[in-house]
């Protein structure tokens, strides 16, 4: 039998507490970096940078990138090893890297200028101190706004040039939400002038606010319900804006226009739920992974032989079916990339390992699996996987094949501590990899 630890829920989230902590400040060492490197090249033309790369789909449209690395890895630009511990992954503007960590009760938003030294720091929401405390909203970045939501469900709009709070709502404590074993772990989804939030709980799952007041539009229905780990997907079907997201118990749809639940599936018993309950009978409440959608059909998958699902959408997206289920690809939090119409990702065996999978998009067929160092998380760009073992912090490069696991090189990050749970993030033919306090850069960039 699988071995059970607790884990901490990713993905990768606000209060009135206003502390801007400057260049300058009194906490910290702000301004320092670790290893001295030239500049790097921010992109500010992406109209949103956010949680796994384009829309959400861990895949990068970046092209140009190395297809095979040195022995001894890509070279590295810069380093930083003097940040607030947390799990976020970084995005990206106003010439400025963002990332969130906590000191201990407190959420931060972190600005790193081009040279990776600390611009500022923001204290924006409380953390969530129960279990596992480290940050874990990855922040939301629009022109010079950023949005983030703590591990307590308090969230915040930030000018991303001076860091000053622009509004702040205690989101869970003002809409009766309730949380799992731990706490909030939401990336905030934008969709124009809506910004969305999944408290749960008696009295909403999901609500809506205007991005630029922080103002209630609408509160959806309650399913009766506490959030999962996942950061949701927002998509467009049948002239609908729609967001699917994953509960402890539900798979559900919004109308974002309105708030209406369009459908739920409860994934509990839709997935092979015997088998998942004889392993940890409280599989249902380990959802960390964000949903793919391609072609009017939703996957979902959750860790602890929970397994996945795919979901296909009726004509007017008001209801779904099941396609397939698979207790295979029982993915813990490291996400999943669709690639060609084959999904990839590392399935569960215990708290401490798991196997690299291969499945068919359209039957959830196994196509391969393959024992590499430890699961972990999973980014794709040009037809390759970037994969980041969890316990040793060694980065792999695959071919994105069915064929098999083609390793292609690989190197180890050292630095830092803790589990190697931050996803990676591709930008400018760079490679972002943290590890808590610790943020390394990596020219990517083809000769």
């Amino acid at each position: 039998m699988k071995k059970i630890l607790s884990i901490v829920a990713l993905i990768p989230l606000i209060a009135a507490v206003h502390i801007i902590i400057s260049c300058s400040g009194k906490t910290g060492k702000p301004g320092s970096s670790s290893a001295a490197g030239k500049a790097i090249e921010i992109s500010d033309n992406q109209p949103v940078s956010e949680w796994r790369e384009e829309n959400r789909t861990g895949v990068s449209a970046e092209t140009g990138l190395m297809k095979v690395w040195p022995e001894s890895g890509p070279e590295l630009i810069w380093s930083n090893s003097e940040l607030p511990k947390g799990h976020s992954s970084v995005t990206f503007g106003n010439s400025s890297v963002y990332l969130t960590g906590n000191d201990g009760n407190n959420d931060i938003l972190v600005a790193l200028d081009p040279e990776g030294k600390i611009r500022w720091k923001t204290v924006y929401g409380r953390s969530w101190t129960v279990t596992n405390p480290e940050s874990r909203s990855t922040p939301t970045v629009e022109g010079n706004r950023v949005y983030v939501s703590s591990g307590n469900g308090d969230l915040a709009c930030i000018d991303g040039v001076s860091g000053s709070i622009i509004w702040s709502l205690k989101a869970s404590e003002t809409f009766k939400g309730t949380f799992g074993e731990w706490g909030i772990a939401e990336s905030l989804p934008l969709d124009g002038e809506k910004l969305f939030f999944s408290p749960g709980g008696p009295e909403t799952m999901t609500i809506a606010l205007n991005k630029t007041t922080g103002e209630l539009i609408w509160k959806s229905a309650s399913l009766n319900d506490a959030p999962a780990y996942v950061s949701p997907i927002i998509i467009g079907y049948a002239g609908k804006r729609i967001l699917v997201n994953v509960s402890l118990n539900y798979i559900y749809a919004v109308d974002v226009s309105n708030g209406n639940i369009l459908w739920k599936v409860n994934h509990v018993e839709a997935i092979d739920s015997k088998k998942s309950k004889s392993i940890y009978p409280d599989a249902p409440l380990i959802k960390c992974v964000t949903p793919l959608y391609y072609d009017g059909k939703i996957y979902v998958t959750g860790g602890y032989d929970h397994g996945g699902i795919l979901l296909s959408m009726n004509e007017d997206g008001s209801a779904v079916k099941t396609e397939w289920t698979d207790t295979l690809l029982d993915v813990h939090h490291g996400g999943v990339v669709l690639v060609n119409g084959y999904i990839y990702g590392a399935n569960w065996l215990d708290n401490s390992d798991g196997n690299w999978c291969c499945i068919e998009w359209n039957s959830g067929k196994k196509i391969w699996e393959e024992h590499w160092k430890c699961k972990g998380s999973v980014i794709s760009a040009e037809g390759m996987l970037y994969l980041l073992d969890e316990k040793s912090g060694n980065i792999g490069l695959v071919k994105a094949t069915p064929e098999k696991f083609d390793l292609v090189s690989s190197f180890r990050v050292k630095e830092g501590s803790g589990p190697y749970w931050s996803h990676p993030v591709i930008h400018n033919k760079m490679l972002f990899i943290r590890h808590g306090g610790y943020l390394a850069v990596y020219s990517i960039k083809s000769k």
